[in-house]
């Protein structure tokens, strides 16, 4: 794309990363041809905010094809039949009551405010996040962003050197282990084996590098997880600084997309009691997204 034209039709939202799209309707992607402009901004930007569009389920999936195979992590309890449900971010039950504030439930939702990438811990990582809003609250409920593309750039050579080159081994149950001791026991959190990515990903499409890491890391190779858990802390904090960090405050009809190799995300309380719902879907990575040159064998 030109110059030109992007900057007719976006918006930064932050000095370092992310643009808001402007007069696009996501529910007209419906070839390739369609979806390169989208796929371009993606990987020039790694977070993207389209405002007032109406993205029904079945569009929501259409998209998310465009970017990659939909992830499912309910497949192995799926019952014959029954199809891929668009997964929600939600505090609202089945009768439209709101989850206690302690419930099992809600604190698997505060797990969410940790700084993450999602899916870091399954056998194959996500590429892409698709949140659109359905119901927000009167306050609080945001969803920030931090770029460890922007922050990997401008990290100190000395902090650089003590992660560079070594690989991560992440875990679901360990960020909900943070949370609740009883949320991290339960079998959802134990599906998948520990895996291994390397601490960098590099952009295949524009040879940028972003450190990858999430509250699922536990251990650095080189490291006991004491030493770990330093380190990780010492990186998140370094990549959630306030110049790296976009907070997005929903409204409904709102699309938001981010890059997961490049960026991480955490939610931010809202008033329990109130109802919050966002539509959730993401693409898993493929090999033309760099899959392969992270990828190390479990021990």
């Amino acid at each position: 794309m030109s110059d030109a034209h992007q900057s007719r039709t976006t918006t930064p939202l932050t000095e370092h990363f992310g643009v808001e799209v402007h007069d696009f309707d996501l529910t007209e992607i419906k070839t390739e041809d369609e979806f390169r402009t989208i796929r371009e901004l993606f990987d020039e930007h790694s977070t993207l905010l389209f405002r007032n569009q109406n993205l029904t389920d079945e569009a929501h999936i259409r998209l998310n094809k465009f970017f990659g195979p939909i992830e499912d992590r309910m497949a192995d309890e799926r019952k014959p039949g029954e199809g891929f449900k668009v997964p929600e971010v939600s505090n609202v039950r089945e009768d439209g009551s709101t989850s206690e504030a302690m419930d099992l439930h809600t604190l698997n939702l505060k797990s969410n405010f940790l700084w993450h990438s999602d899916s870091t811990f399954l056998p194959t990582p996500s590429l892409v996040n698709i949140i659109t809003a359905r119901i927000v609250p009167s306050s609080g409920g945001a969803t920030e962003l931090s770029s460890t593309r922007a922050a990997w750039a401008a990290m100190p050579q000395e902090l650089k050197a003590r992660i560079e080159g070594r690989g991560i081994w992440h875990r679901y149950s360990h960020s909900r282990k943070k949370i609740s001791e009883e949320l991290s026991k339960l079998p959802m959190f134990h599906k998948w084996p520990d895996q291994h990515w390397k601490s960098v990903w590099t952009n295949p499409a524009n040879g940028r590098e972003a450190l990858y890491i999430a509250s699922h890391a536990f251990k650095v190779d080189g490291y006991d997880e004491a030493e770990s858990e330093v380190l990780l802390d010492e990186l998140t904090a370094f990549c959630t600084q306030a110049q790296f960090v976009y907070s997005h405050k929903w409204s409904v009809g709102d699309v938001l997309m981010w890059d997961q190799r490049a960026v991480m995300h955490r939610g931010t309380p809202w008033p329990y009691e109130e109802p919050r719902k966002l539509s959730s879907i993401c693409s898993s990575a493929q090999d033309s997204d760099g899959l392969p040159s992270i990828r190390l064998d479990a021990a």
